[in-house]
């Protein structure tokens, strides 16, 4: 019997696939042996079979069907599978698999984040909006399953790594680098431009996480997800700035201790850690911390009259039910008009602010979404009513 881990990485052309792709590559003494089982991408077609060639995958697979006779002809000969559409995605997520990484963008990857739950694998989560949306309904599939949600957002994955005693906790303290526009007006910030606003002072990510780190909209997905993950109560979590994003998160517990993960701002150290969970793993070329050479940390409370998304979201978390999906849909699609240069950049949180007041005043406010239809259900009114009133403002 092989004692290879089996890894499926659901999109491995975006920030967090590449950043997966290369502790795979790096191949190190003491590493785990892994084998790729399933690669997914949306429309980097190009991008996807070279990865499933230096990996050799067993399948790959494009979401976008127009992509797929490129897909076909670049693999040919290679012995590996080419497949395309989203069920194709789900069904690649579903295929047998020790650790399926979730790293598409949105309330797209909860479908196949799903189908890896129910096949009981490890889930090394980066999508954060299949939490923030089906959260207890993804928790109750992994307690049928023996699934495992292994965090791989620098902030979770680092109270996850020392998480040690959840019942002593006091509360979980998020960091945050504030985002490029951290120091910057309100009369700045509404002159915004796309360009300005994916430029993270850290970390390099895809448009639409960076768009949500600049408005903290990203933070506040992030605090939502955390209360789902370690079953927390959104008041004992708190979010702290920290430029320089050296500790990345906080765990404060009831003996006056207060346990930090440290290291510089990189993916690939929480995406080992749960690739090798429980162990970890070797990364030698990876840059090392140095406390001396940086000299200080700084840290400040965030400013919620500037970035209002942090109050949406304890809102949204502390109202239950389909709140949080309604403010992540909302948002999406904010976002999406934002980078379409068809809204300024302080309308993304005006706009999912006016949207979730909107459903928390309906009739709708108190139901709990009792299946994964009923998340999507929401979301699709969601993104309705938001480009509704996305016209009407224009």
């Amino acid at each position: 019997m092989s004692n290879r881990t089996r890894v499926s990485i659901l999109g491995a052309t975006g920030s967090v696939g590449e950043s997966t792709l290369s502790v795979i590559a790096e191949n190190a003494p003491g590493a785990p042996d892994f084998e790729v089982v399933a690669l997914t991408a949306n429309t980097s077609v190009e991008a996807l079979a070279a990865a499933a060639i230096s990996t050799k995958a067993e399948i790959a697979i494009i979401a976008d069907e127009k992509h797929y006779a490129q897909l076909k002809s670049l693999l040919a000969g290679t012995g590996i599978e080419a497949a395309a559409g989203a069920n194709a995605v789900n069904e690649g997520a579903a295929r047998p698999a020790d650790v399926v990484v979730a790293g598409i963008v949105g309330i797209a990857g909860l479908p196949p984040t799903l189908e890896a739950v129910r096949q009981g694998a490890r889930v090394a989560l980066a999508n954060k909006e299949s939490m923030v949306c089906a959260g207890q309904l993804l928790r109750q599939e992994a307690a049928r399953t023996g699934a495992r949600f292994l965090p791989i957002d620098s902030e979770h994955n680092a109270i996850f790594q020392v998480l040690d005693r959840p019942q002593r906790v006091e509360k979980l303290i998020l960091t945050s680098s504030g985002g490029p526009f951290r120091s910057a007006s309100q009369q700045e910030m509404a002159a915004v431009t796309p360009e300005q606003a994916v430029a993270h002072p850290n970390f390099a990510m895809g448009a639409k996480i960076s768009i949500d780190s600049a408005t903290m909209m990203n933070k506040g997905l992030e605090l939502i997800e955390a209360a789902y993950l370690f079953d927390t109560p959104v008041e004992r979590i708190e979010v702290l700035i920290h430029p320089q994003q050296i500790i990345h998160s906080l765990v404060a517990y009831d003996d006056g201790s207060v346990l930090a993960q440290l290291g510089l701002p990189d993916m690939r150290t929480p995406i080992s850690y749960a690739l090798a969970w429980p162990d970890r793993m070797p990364l030698p070329g990876l840059e090392r911390l140095d406390l001396a050479k940086i000299g200080r940390l700084d840290f400040l409370p965030p400013d919620t009259e500037r970035f209002p998304a942090l109050s949406l979201a304890r809102a949204a978390v502390a109202a239950g039910g389909a709140a949080p999906i309604v403010l992540n849909g909302a948002n999406e699609v904010a976002v999406a008009a934002f980078l379409q240069r068809r809204i300024g950049f302080l309308t993304i949180a005006q706009v999912a602010g006016e949207v979730l007041d909107e459903f928390l005043n309906s009739a709708s406010a108190n139901a709990v979404p009792a299946t994964f239809d009923d998340v999507y259900e929401t979301d699709r009114w969601t993104r309705r009513r938001t480009i509704e009133k996305l016209r009407l403002a224009a």
